[in-house]
């Protein structure tokens, strides 16, 4: 059966690698596959030649059994640990799990990364035991072969979100910050501020980047630079948005374009905003502080747990920038998770001010969660964001207290309202960049956004 589908349907990898082509491939794949089957199991029903023609395709062209995990949005983490164990994963309300799914042999775990790596140009072998790839929905996998993994060869596929985050989500489905500071950030954004966000694995850095840059104007350019396709800005933004995305080099170490190259790249291309996934090394700090200075507002990642870790780490070496400056960053957003419930926070926002010597910075945490009280406290006043604010709008801290509360009813109005998607905030953001009192007028008189915007009930645009 599956050599009469292979001659029926010969596969290009281009139809493999490319996700547009290979939604129509699968959709051609499953018409033939119940023709074939048709030919055997004439009397099945079309739900069960339906699910006999998924499993053939998740086992010729995907990777099996495994596929199954990969559909449940739920799911972040799915690990093979060799093929004597069964396949666990990491769900997002329980933690780590095993599953009832077991590969029969460690030849298929390594027939699988050798799968994934064919799909991206690169090898797996006992000469190159370690493969670093991405699957063709942007999920990162790892895989290593016996010994260098001593209990036999291993798959870890990292799934990222198919729905983004957004600020309203962060505020309402998982109770991530508070409206308050949520508020501050989308100000901060408005005008031009630079963000880091930090935080540690897995506690939600670039959900709070992509919610961060969904706020930003449309008048904006906006240039982002990603290992992987990660950030999805709102529609109303995508006319002047270039992602660009790293590569890695073939198997005979050319072609490789770097998040530096790409770094360099896009500063010839006028950004007004540039997004860079994660700053890393040396050189790559280095090039981004350079585009601070140059009047570029930036926004990143970094793995630090605090803010004051986030400054070392910037610091010292092996980054090593210039304190002085490290203060052309505005606002940190430290990200945190806590391991034993898989909740995740906005822990800290804080600011960096100068010390008491020019090679000195200073802490200074605006607002801290707190464990105890599951709460956010406000500890000290944002004096360097609120002189900034004064110098480059000329709002009074009055104003500005105002325009904050004006933000945080927006929030609230959408929240209550269920209008949080992607799409929903960015016709808020439109809306609110081009004709601020006709939006504030709809919050005042409680008038649903679905019927403000002129969209049915539950539906976004």
């Amino acid at each position: 059966l599956k050599d009469n589908i292979a001659k029926r349907l010969p596969v290009e990898l281009a139809e493999i690698t490319d996700i547009a082509r290979n939604s129509e491939l699968k959709q051609k794949f499953l018409a033939i596959v119940k023709q074939e089957l048709l030919n055997y199991l004439s009397d099945f029903s079309d739900e069960a030649l339906a699910l006999l023609a998924g499993n053939l395709l998740h086992s010729m062209y995907g990777l099996g059994k495994i596929e199954l995990l990969l559909a449940d949005p739920l799911l972040e983490e799915v690990a093979i640990n060799s093929a004597k164990t069964p396949v666990t994963v990491y769900h997002r309300k329980h933690g780590w799990m095993k599953t009832n799914i077991q590969l029969s042999t460690e030849e298929e775990v390594a027939n699988y990364s050798s799968q994934v790596g064919r799909k991206v140009g690169r090898e797996i072998n006992n000469l190159f035991p370690i493969l670093d790839a991405h699957l063709v929905t942007g999920d990162r996998v790892n895989a290593t072969l016996f010994p260098i993994s001593s209990f036999g060869n291993t798959i870890t596929i990292r799934r990222f979100a198919r729905t983004p985050w957004t600020m309203v989500d962060l505020i309402g489905k998982s109770n991530a910050l508070s409206t308050e500071i949520a508020a501050m950030l989308w100000q901060a954004v408005q005008f031009e501020m630079s963000i880091l966000v930090a935080g540690g694995t897995a506690s939600g850095k670039t959900s709070m980047l992509n919610a961060l840059c969904s706020l930003i104007p449309s008048y904006h350019r906006i240039i982002s630079i990603e290992d992987v396709r990660e950030i999805e800005l709102p529609d109303y933004l995508k006319w002047n948005w270039v992602p660009l995305t790293t590569r890695n080099p073939n198997p005979e170490g050319v072609g490789e374009v770097s998040m530096l190259d790409l770094m360099q790249s896009s500063l010839r291309m006028r950004p007004d905003r540039l997004i860079l996934g994660e700053v890393r090394k040396q050189r790559e700090a280095e090039v981004l502080f350079e585009a601070l200075h140059t009047g570029h507002s930036v926004y990143s990642t970094l793995h630090a747990d605090s803010s004051r870790q986030a400054l070392r780490r910037l610091t010292e070496a092996p980054i090593s920038i210039p304190p002085l400056e490290v203060e052309a960053i505005d606002l940190i957003a430290v990200q945190y998770r806590d391991r034993r419930t898989n909740v995740r926070k906005t822990f800290e926002i804080s600011e960096l001010e100068a010390g008491s010597t020019e090679q000195q910075l200073e802490v200074n945490t605006v607002f801290k969660y707190s464990v105890r009280d599951d709460s956010w406290q406000q500890l000290n006043q944002a004096a360097k964001y609120l002189q900034q604010l004064n110098v480059h709008t000329g709002m009074t801290s009055k104003e500005v207290s105002q325009d904050l509360a004006l933000r945080e009813e927006i929030l609230d109005w959408m929240l209550v309202n269920g209008f949080g998607s992607i799409n929903n905030v960015g016709e808020v953001m439109r809306e609110f960049y081009s004709n601020a009192s006709g939006l504030q007028d709809a919050v005042e008189k409680k008038i649903s956004p679905q019927k403000h915007f002129g969209f049915e009930s539950g539906k976004g645009g």
